[in-house]
């Protein structure tokens, strides 16, 4: 018996569509498998040739391996088995077989919205062996994120975030229910903080009260560095982003913001909604463990425009 092809509709109906967590809790049994086979091949994984299309000023973004690939499209499969109707950008979407395959790789109007992977967040320190990397799923409105999911699989715990609902964690072999409240406020304080790339100007003013970690300066292939991830487990007080993609560093930004953490733009002032922006990303991101830190970040960034 013949199976007759199916369509989908330009734009399907409100009750066509799972709510985030939906597609989170069907994916996470088989992100678990992700996640194993990412630890699995990293000690012998194969460095593939390093993208061409991505900023000179970030050597972090040009790396490539077999697991950005195989994940994203393991991914793909599931959701064009699940749930076919959704919109879906992956980070490798031009080196994928089954881009041509979704409703679109953008956003669409309010309540049909994009979902995101980064197969390998943190490819280069995936690459030289360090436990610093996770995968990111997203859900993404026209105003802001509805949900983001960030598995850390060398870590063996994942994180998730619901807008307005608060963000949790578990071991990676838990479900929803059973992971536990995250809150900033239960983490320790380390006076430490997280510089993206181009923002040297806002940490200069701000290395006389705080120890800063820059990516361009304190990467290390024998030394693990904390990373904007590391606003999840207490590892830095604060992050500053000249820029964060919608599939990495902003969400994880989001997920800080429900965990407690001061959110704002480098000026102090709230984020722009997600649709202000058609590159993929966010500009300037604060995020801060305290009111103080943020103040001195915004005082620090302000300066550095003066």
């Amino acid at each position: 018996m013949s199976i007759p092809p199916t369509t989908q509709p330009d734009r399907p109906d409100a009750t066509d569509r799972p709510t985030p967590r939906d597609v989170f809790e069907t994916l996470l049994p088989h992100l678990r498998v992700a996640a194993a086979y990412s630890r699995e091949i990293q000690r012998r994984i194969d460095v593939r040739p390093e993208k061409d299309n991505v900023p000179a000023d970030n050597p972090f973004a040009t790396a490539l391996t077999d697991a950005d690939l195989s994940i994203q499209t393991f991914v793909e499969v599931l959701l064009l088995g699940a749930f076919p109707q959704l919109r879906f950008h992956g980070e490798e979407h031009e080196q994928t077989y089954n881009t041509k395959y979704f409703r679109s790789i953008d956003l669409g109007e309010a309540g049909d919205y994009l979902l995101t992977l980064d197969p390998i967040d943190g490819t280069r320190f995936y690459k030289d062996g360090f436990e610093s990397y996770q995968i990111i799923l997203t859900a993404i409105d026209v105003d802001d994120y509805l949900g983001v999911l960030a598995i850390s699989p060398a870590l063996d715990r994942y994180f998730y975030a619901l807008r307005g609902e608060g963000a949790f964690s578990g071991a990676i072999a838990d479900d929803f229910n059973a992971c536990k409240p995250l809150r900033v406020a239960d983490l320790p304080r380390t006076n430490r903080l997280f510089f993206g790339w181009n923002t040297g100007g806002i940490e200069a003013g701000l290395r006389d009260r705080y120890e800063t970690i820059a990516a361009h300066r304190n990467y290390s292939l024998t030394e693990r560095m904390p990373t904007v991830n590391g606003l999840l487990m207490g590892e830095i007080d604060g992050v500053v982003l000249s820029k964060g993609k919608w599939i990495d560093g902003a969400a994880l930004a989001f997920l800080a913001g429900e965990m407690g953490y001061v959110l704002s733009d480098l000026n102090g002032e709230p984020l722009e909604r997600i649709d202000a922006d058609t590159n993929y990303e966010r500009s300037g991101i604060l995020v801060a463990a305290t009111a103080e830190i943020h103040a001195d970040m915004v005082t620090a960034g302000r300066a550095a425009q003066s």
